[in-house]
């Protein structure tokens, strides 16, 4: 009897600590994951699109319609030309190409 609840005690505490050495290697796999998919990401500096926006469309007539605008822009381009007109070379062509669906310039 004795042996029997040994070797059963055994047993749990093997598959416990076999259970908890899964979940770290699958913690570390996805912390792993991240940082290999993110690591040009961290390396960007942060962009405060909706500031550089604000700023940018300060003196707009319509700045809600340019700040929305904006904010598309700089998230799929993630750039915003300084200034609140004009200086939209400096994005590149990602910023200067992207046009309405009456194709106008869509970024401010």
């Amino acid at each position: 009897m004795g042996i029997r609840v040994l070797l059963l005690v055994t047993i749990m505490l093997f598959c416990i600590a076999e259970a908890s050495s899964d979940d770290n290697n699958i913690f570390e796999h996805q912390h792993n994951q991240a940082v290999k998919g993110s690591a040009g990401r961290r390396l960007l500096p942060f962009l405060d699109c909706g500031g550089l926006c604000k700023e940018r469309c300060s003196l707009h007539s319509r700045p809600n319609v340019c700040t929305r605008a904006c904010g598309t822009c700089c998230v799929r381009c993630k750039c915003v030309p300084p200034g609140t007109y004009g200086n939209r070379e400096m994005c590149g062509t990602c910023y200067t190409e992207m046009t309405t669906h009456g194709n106008k310039p869509k970024c401010p």
